[in-house]
């Protein structure tokens, strides 16, 4: 690599460096934020990688790192990154390549580890095609059996009458019977915001009682460790001064993310959910968020979601699936028998909790992966 023209730094920047440099990105995205990394891992588990050119950040990546206790073999885990698109910019190919190369280096060779990537990119788009051809040394994974690799994204380049228009016709009914019902929409980000939203969803999980993907009370621990810029968007709908509904969602870069939602027994018949995403919408449009990306959805297991998220009339997308790079036969080896472990505990705690409905009101853990569910 030309030393004269690109640079590579690795675990030197600081907290407020990292979330600064998370501003320069159009691809930027929670899971690459430093609270989240050190909630979910550990700040001694985490690893940072800068890319520079004539001294300019032009690409970054935040690495979670596996070592067992005395063993010299490891994972390097990198989700959705790395951040390769400056704002205003076209994504570059010399510098997806660039870090392709650099992220090799550093953890496959240098500190032989088995290193695994989840690319944020949707299958057949430009940019999963250049992340395709940069990455092409590399090995291609499959999805395990228990992740969701479907979305929906909605492009919310048109204006709001076309993106009313656009819904589907019983989604826009409800959203129409929404806004007659007199109800009120708070929006925040602060400790308050976030307990209403959970009362809202504590009661809920309470009537479904359904298998959670993702732990809202670590989101909400989250919340507080994020720095302002950066904290999660928490609306809630109101009816009569008491929450009735309310949606979580994050949105850096020029992408927006529904993380969770909650509704209460008054706010299904008042279609509060409706009113909610609506409101977001209109709110991501006038920050300049492009796109709308609704979470996992899964039309076998969760059909009722899938009809719900599928109403926006966003498109429906397939997620690159991982790639990899390994950097000794024992790292690669420990790679196979931990993910082999994961899926094992995940089949066991499921069957677990069907065959015991009482433990699935304990509280409970936070070994689910925060953050979007479909993966």
């Amino acid at each position: 690599m030309d030393a004269t023209l690109y640079q590579i730094e690795t675990d030197s920047s600081s907290d407020a460096d990292w979330s600064d440099s998370l501003e320069l990105f159009e691809d930027a995205n929670l899971y690459q934020t430093r609270s989240y990394g050190v909630l979910r891992w550990g700040q001694k588990n985490l690893s940072h990688l800068v890319l520079k050119r004539e001294g300019q950040v032009v690409a970054m990546a935040q690495l979670r790192i596996i070592r067992p206790a005395r063993m010299r073999c490891g994972i390097a885990y990198l989700r959705w990154g790395p951040l390769c698109q400056v704002k205003g910019e076209q994504l570059d190919p010399v510098v997806v390549a660039r870090m392709a190369s650099a992220l090799r280096e550093e953890y496959a060779r240098k500190r032989g580890l088995f290193l695994r990537i989840l690319p944020h990119a949707f299958v057949g788009t430009p940019r999963a095609a250049a992340l395709e051809a940069a990455y092409a040394g590399y090995d291609r994974e499959s999805f395990g059996p228990t992740d969701s690799y479907r979305t929906f994204a909605l492009d919310l380049e048109p204006s709001l009458e076309v993106l009313r228009k656009n819904l589907d016709q019983k989604w826009r009914n409800c959203l129409n019977r929404a806004e007659k019902n007199g109800l009120t929409m708070v929006q925040g980000s602060g400790p308050e915001e976030f307990q209403q939203f959970i009362r809202i969803y504590d009661e809920m999980w309470a009537r479904k009682q359904f298998e959670e993907s993702s732990d809202v009370r670590e989101f909400q621990q989250l919340q507080e460790k994020l720095p302002q810029r950066h904290r999660m968007k928490v609306l809630l709908c109101k009816h009569e001064g008491v929450p009735a509904a309310g949606l979580v969602a994050t949105a850096m870069g020029n992408s927006a993310i529904y993380l969770l939602g909650a509704t209460s027994d008054i706010g299904m018949k008042l279609k509060g959910s409706y009113l909610l995403h609506w409101t977001l919408i209109k709110d991501l449009k006038e920050h300049g968020i492009r796109y709308y990306n609704l979470g996992g959805i899964n039309p076998e297991k969760n059909p009722g979601v899938y009809h719900f998220k599928a109403g926006f009339s966003g498109q429906d997308v397939l997620y690159m699936p991982p790639i990899a790079s390994c950097g000794s036969v024992l790292s690669g080896a420990f790679a196979r028998l931990s993910r082999l472990a994961r899926g094992k505990f995940k089949r066991s705690l499921n069957d677990l909790l069907r065959r015991n409905p009482r433990l699935q009101c304990m509280p409970r853990d936070n070994s689910s992966e925060a953050g979007h569910s479909h993966i």
